[in-house]
């Protein structure tokens, strides 16, 4: 089972990493310790692998920066899940392996801190007793994680999944 760890709307990356917490800052740290450090102590002290994060409209706004996301991925976050993702933030974190749900209307029927089963493959998230089918993420996306990230499935396939096609964020 993991824990939901529930954020609002229009979460930055600074938020999820502050600049001074950068890799190129502290490159004798892992980055995935300053995950929230600030904006949420308590998942930056709590937070287990195999744990979810479910977030409000444009989660990962601001700045490019690929730390973002690396650090959840070093902190083992099994998905998130959100309303919406901002754009730069869902290519780099799909690029990175991590699975990422868009889920309008889940945001008001979870309770934070609830303990959850997600079956990535089937696309399910059971809290309490209630099953919630979400969408199933693009083939592209799909490829890349089952991969371990882009890297991974380039060094298994030599080339990009779907190379024509543009890698757009579901609405």
């Amino acid at each position: 089972m993991s824990r939901i760890w529930k954020f609002g709307s229009d979460v930055d990356t600074d938020q999820i990493v502050p600049g001074r917490y950068a890799p190129y800052m502290r490159p004798n740290e892992d980055v995935g310790t300053a995950a929230f450090i600030e904006a949420h102590p308590e998942f930056n002290r709590q937070a287990k692998p195999g744990d979810l994060i479910l977030a409000n409209n444009n989660f990962g706004c601001g700045s490019s920066r690929e730390y973002a996301p690396l650090a959840l991925k070093r902190r083992q976050i099994k998905a998130i899940l959100a309303t919406s993702f901002a754009r730069i933030f869902y290519r780099n974190a799909i690029n990175l392996g991590i699975p990422l749900f868009v889920v309008p209307g889940l945001y008001d029927q979870v309770d934070d801190g609830v303990e959850a089963d997600l079956d990535v493959a089937a696309a399910t998230l059971t809290v309490d007793g209630s099953r919630f089918e979400l969408p199933q993420l693009p083939e592209f996306a799909q490829s890349i994680i089952s991969a371990g990230g882009i890297v991974n499935y380039v060094r298994e396939h030599g080339s990009f999944p779907g190379e024509k096609s543009r890698m757009a964020v579901p609405q």
